[in-house]
């Protein structure tokens, strides 16, 4: 028998002890408490010589003979408790034998102060609420049984629930995170922008280069795609007349799994009306300087041993003159195919695959331009290769209106004036249509459905996508997505290692 089975068979015994008693701790279906366990601190000298009833997890057990210290955790924070033999009377004392780091106990008694200044419970009555059959991660600390940091990593994302119960810093980074997903939505009702819901099951996966997940649909007989982006569905809104309409929702893209990308991740979508590019530059500014006071207090926020600073305005960096700068590469060099695969080649990237100029561009950006992007930049004037969704610059129309926001090192989102000719839109798609012929997966797929909407009028305007989990790493200056994600995606474990 493994050390982890010797654990939970003690604790199953242990389980069988209490029913014995007549106390099953998983027959209780309410605790009625009357304080958080943080309220009791808070509120100590009103409650002094008060009684109370407080519950939470065991995470420290010291007994001394004929007493036991006890400390509980909520979601609040830690109390300690104090149980005395002569108080409790020895039935009820030997239960405390009985319990465990990890369950979940009731307690009732009276708030005093230790000699050593601890605010405590006295306890007078106490009810085992949960039996945990497998136990935490532990430490030791001045010879008593204490809750043990997690640090394995491959733990702490598969079972993220033990990271959860064991590391408050990482509790604090999801809180954070739900902090920041309300605080933007504050952001877009404030100025009038309506929260839609958009399908997730789609005929035709559009609005980025990716590659989607494919399910079958059994009543239909007709396979579907899980969404890469929330784009074509809020552009239909604004061709049946709203004018500012905003989505929050989870996205899927079938694609390799890195410190920036999870298969599953939740995207930010607005368009608004009537509005274009440098709007949707004004909007992202506006956005983070909102956010960051309302959830870290101030415009500065700590990115590694760096100082991260949301004041506006933001630079903004021409992509070709950015790719000159920081790899050589002249932007007479991606004239022609030929030329930008030479140059590529001279600066060490693979060209193999490379079939556009654009991608190619992209690229040199990703690995020459993005590193050196710390402080928040917009990066602007990108290849119509690759944005199939934007509007031409009318003075070059190998360059489109579009824009990406860099912070961190990371892009954090994508912005257009948005095509509304169906006419140039077909065009681009038939285009994207002859890169996936060639092999491109990634390319955009040809949508009639899209096309027609478009043929009924779309208004002017500016669309912007925002990667909701960049965002929180970049707010709680985590290193990885996974840092930010509940619970990211990990290879199935084999039943021998659950």
């Amino acid at each position: 028998m493994s050390e982890q089975d010797q654990f939970r068979q003690t604790r199953l015994n242990k389980l069988a002890a209490l029913r014995a008693r007549g106390l099953d701790p998983f027959s209780v279906e309410r605790y009625e408490r009357t304080h958080s366990l943080q309220a009791v601190r808070e509120r100590f000298s009103e409650l002094t010589g008060q009684k109370v009833r407080v519950a939470g997890r065991i995470v420290a057990i010291r007994p001394m003979g004929r007493a036991t210290f006890m400390h509980l955790e909520d979601a609040s924070g830690r109390l300690q408790l104090y149980f005395r033999l002569n108080d409790l009377g020895p039935d009820l004392y030997d239960i405390l034998d009985l319990l465990d780091i990890g369950d979940f106990l009731g307690a009732e008694g009276t708030v005093f102060r230790t000699r050593t200044g601890e605010e405590t419970v006295a306890v007078s009555q106490f009810t085992p609420l949960v039996k945990a059959l497998r136990p935490p991660p532990l430490g030791k600390q001045k010879g008593e049984q204490e809750w043990g940091g997690l640090s394995d990593v491959e733990t702490r994302y598969r079972q993220r629930y033990l990271d959860l119960m064991v590391n408050p810093e990482v509790r604090r980074v999801f809180e954070t995170r739900s902090r920041i997903v309300a605080a933007v939505r504050r952001f877009y009702d404030a100025r009038g922008y309506l929260e839609v819901e958009t399908p997730v099951l789609q005929a035709v996966a559009g609005g980025a280069a990716a590659r989607p997940f494919i399910t079958h649909h059994n009543a239909l007989d007709h396979d579907f795609h899980l969404r890469i982006s929330l784009e074509l569905y809020l552009k239909r809104l604004l061709v049946g007349g709203f004018e500012k309409v905003y989505e929050i929702g989870r996205c899927f893209r079938n694609e390799g799994i890195s410190i920036r990308h999870n298969p599953e991740y939740t995207l930010l979508e607005s368009y608004e009306a009537y509005a274009n590019l440098e709007d949707m530059m004004a909007l992202v500014e506006d956005l983070f300087e909102y956010v960051a006071m309302e959830v870290v207090g101030g415009l500065e926020v700590p990115c590694g041993d760096q100082t991260l600073s949301f004041r506006k305005p933001w630079p903004r960096v021409k992509l070709l003159e950015a790719i000159e700068q920081c790899a050589g590469v002249r932007p007479e060099e991606l004239d022609s195919l030929e030329s930008a695969k030479a140059a590529g080649e001279r600066v060490g990237l693979p060209m193999e695959e490379e079939h556009t100029v654009g991608g190619i561009i992209e690229k040199m950006l990703d690995r020459f331009v993005q590193p050196n992007l710390i402080q928040p930049t917009f990066v602007v004037d990108y290849p119509i290769e690759t944005s199939p969704l934007a509007k031409k610059r009318q003075d070059n129309p190998r360059l489109v209106r579009r824009f990406e926001p860099y912070i961190a090192a990371k892009e954090v989102g994508n912005a257009f004036s948005e095509i509304n000719d169906p006419l140039d839109q077909r065009e681009r798609f038939l285009a994207q249509a002859r890169m996936r012929a060639s092999g491109d997966e990634e390319a955009h797929p040809m949508d009639e459905g899209f096309l027609r909407a478009l043929e009924y009028g779309m208004p002017p305007a500016g669309g912007l996508g925002i990667g909701i989990d960049r965002m929180v790493m970049v707010l709680t200056n985590q290193p990885s997505i996974r840092d930010v994600l509940l619970f990211p995606q990990m290879r199935p474990e084999s039943p021998e290692d659950v």
